[in-house]
């Protein structure tokens, strides 16, 4: 198979390979031309907006070679998920990440050494372990990839520091090329990734930003629940909406439900199940809006999204974009929506002092972490602790939000790796050999069943750790959920499985022993390089939501470093200077306002309109254009009305 596959011609044997495991014919804009650059063996940067299909960049052409390709991802989700999708395609692959127990990380390394796997999922935290780098010298590695580059570059919106010890990997890999992804990327950005991983030479792939099917608006409003509401009702189609906090995305549900629109809520506090439930729900067309936190949207492939709202503000345009994005990937018309209130302004300001508390509070933070967790005067380095959030700010009489931005201030100087909370589902290894279980004797019928339950269901249980669902095993077997659980403990007593129960919990890891509170440092960059960059990002969006003079596409494409010389006629700015000059913006939303007043009473003619506001025709006419151009009114046999 190797052999054919290195005497044919390279393009004809991607095309294939994408045939075969994927289905399709042809390759996506800038795919082909990435896939040929990393094949060649240069390091190259793929610049791929959103929904542009980054994961093939990879994947085939570590399929068309020799070895196993390294993947370097922060998205612990998103690696569970491609993994498992790379194993219903039949292509081995694996994925290590905080929480997995020493023994569980040490049979995913062998498997990856003498197991034929071609791909390893890896947070970027696992790299700097001497277990990790030891069995990575054994590996036969075809290439790097790290997604999500941008967090290696302090001037990015989410740099890591975990991420710089990838240059450490590449010493140790001198021949595997490096392909580095990210949606969003400044120009500055663009430069300090190939800088940082030590290109040896820069080779950028930019996929133009610009999507010319996706209007982007900006609604002026003080009653978001009813605009919100009037756009769903006159637009049909999928929705996204996001909005900041988990309590206002069951709000925001419960509201549209109430008004006869189907909707589920989305949050990382849900269970695996719940969210797995929900997203089907949701793809399948059978609710029609999700209404989430930013944690929905990785790896979500629906491609008839209609419209993404945005509720509050997010806290940088590179996370904006990112999510608004998720609309109109199949190339129709598709809205990009913010609805902005004078308060967002000052929200969003407040963020600044949530994500930058003083350095003092930072300090008391760390001082508490060590009496929760009883860590003596230079003890702790390379510990491993589950930390529950609610627990410790009950017991040191601390808010949540302080702290979580505290601990990861902690993260950034380097004294502590603070993990976002995982739902790790249950794991289960078999530490017999398949012919020694089948010689066992009086383990019982319950056991016997569970067992032959676990065997059918799963595969590979006897050389790499599986997941497991106890729900659905119970649904196979008769037994109960507890009975299950106790039997696989027993079995794990007996040593005939290795058993990890499900657990959701975030974690901290000890990078550094416990030290004194007086040679505590957190350094500029981590403290006021970091927060005078997040100030500056918060600007920029607030510039966006408040500028009236501006193309937003233009704005949007300017920010990262895209020359754009036309408007892209169709977001809210174009809309309203498209008729004429004399019609601003405030004077648009205060018309909107009048006339919406005047049709909550039934449809009326323009005359009976211009005749009741008393304004100027030609300013109302734009007025009028707009609002139906934009689908606020409808205007039918003469009559202009709100739509049903």
């Amino acid at each position: 198979m190797e052999n054919n596959k290195k005497e044919r011609n390279p393009i004809e044997l991607y095309r294939s390979i994408l045939k075969q495991y994927w289905g399709y014919d042809s390759f996506r804009d800038l795919q082909e031309a990435i896939i040929t650059s990393i094949g060649e063996g240069r390091d190259t940067l793929g610049l791929m907006p959103t929904g542009g299909g980054k994961s093939i960049t990879f994947q085939v052409p570590a399929l068309a070679q020799e070895g196993i390709c390294i993947v370097i991802t922060p998205l612990i989700a998103l690696m569970k998920d491609q993994v498992q999708n790379l194993r219903k395609r039949g292509i081995k692959a694996l994925a290590i990440y905080s929480g997995m127990s020493r023994q569980e990380i040490l049979t995913a390394l062998e498997n990856c050494i003498f197991g034929n796997y071609k791909f390893l999922y890896i947070s970027p935290e696992r790299l700097d372990t001497e277990i990790f780098r030891t069995k990575l010298r054994s590996m036969k590695v075809s290439m790097v990839t790290v997604d999500e580059s941008h967090c290696i570059s302090q001037w990015g919106y989410d740099f890591r520091p975990a991420y710089l010890k990838i240059s450490e990997i590449r010493d140790l890999l001198p021949n595997a090329p490096i392909l580095a992804l990210t949606a969003t990327a400044t120009p500055e950005v663009v430069e300090d990734i190939q800088e940082k991983l030590k290109f040896r030479e820069k080779n950028v792939f930019r996929m133009s930003f610009e999507r010319k099917n996706l209007a982007y608006l900006v609604h002026k409003t003080d009653n978001k629940y009813g605009e919100l509401l009037r756009i769903l009702q006159r637009t049909p189609g999928s929705s996204i909406i996001y909005v900041r906090n988990r309590r206002k995305t069951k709000e925001v549900t419960e509201f549209l439900i109430n008004e006869g629109i189907t909707a589920d809520f989305y949050h990382a506090g849900l269970d695996n199940a719940v969210k797995d439930l929900r997203q089907k729900r949701w793809q399948n067309g059978e609710v029609r809006v999700m209404v989430s936190t930013n944690a929905f949207g990785m790896g979500i492939d629906k491609p008839d999204v209609r419209i993404v709202f945005h509720l509050d503000l997010p806290d940088s345009l590179e996370a904006y974009f990112q999510e608004a994005g998720r609309a109109g990937r199949d190339g129709d018309k598709a809205y990009a929506i913010i609805l902005y209130s004078q308060s967002d302004r000052t929200t969003l300001q407040k963020r600044i002092s949530d994500t930058f508390p003083v350095k003092e509070y930072i300090i008391q933070v760390y001082e508490h972490l060590q009496y929760y967790y009883q860590m003596a005067m230079g003890d702790g380095f390379q510990c491993i602790r589950e930390f529950n959030l609610e627990e410790f700010c009950r017991k040191f009489k601390h808010f949540p939000v302080p702290v979580d931005s505290a601990l990861r201030i902690l993260t950034q100087a380097g004294y502590l790796e603070y993990t976002d909370e995982q739902d790790n589902a249950s794991r289960i290894l078999f530490t017999l050999r398949r012919d020694e279980l089948y010689k066992l004797r009086e383990m019982g019928s319950e056991t016997e069943a569970l067992i032959h339950a676990i065997l059918r269901s799963y595969t590979g249980v006897f050389t790499d750790y599986a997941y497991i669902s106890e729900d659905s095993i119970a649904v196979r077997t008769g037994l109960t959920r507890q009975q299950i659980y106790n039997i696989l403990v027993a079995l794990t007593k007996r040593r005939i499985v290795d058993y990890i129960p499900r657990k959701k919990t975030p974690y901290i890891i000890y990078t550094r022993e416990r030290i004194e509170l007086h040679a505590l440092q957190i350094p500029t960059s981590a403290y006021e390089d970091r927060k005078a960059r997040y100030e500056m990002r918060i600007k920029a969006m607030v510039d966006y939501v408040t500028t009236d003079g501006a193309c937003r596409s233009r704005m949007l494409l300017h920010y990262f470093g895209e020359k754009n010389e036309h408007n892209c006629g169709q977001c809210d700015v174009c809309l309203s200077n498209r008729s004429a000059n004399n019609l601003t913006t405030k004077m648009l939303e205060e018309l909107k306002s009048r006339i919406l007043t005047l049709l909550e009473h039934g449809p009326k003619t323009p005359i009976e309109i211009a005749n009741e506001l008393e304004t100027n025709h030609e300013i109302l006419a734009q007025a009028l254009q707009y609002l139906s151009e934009t689908g606020i009114i409808k205007i039918e046999s003469g009559m202009i009305q709100i739509p049903k």
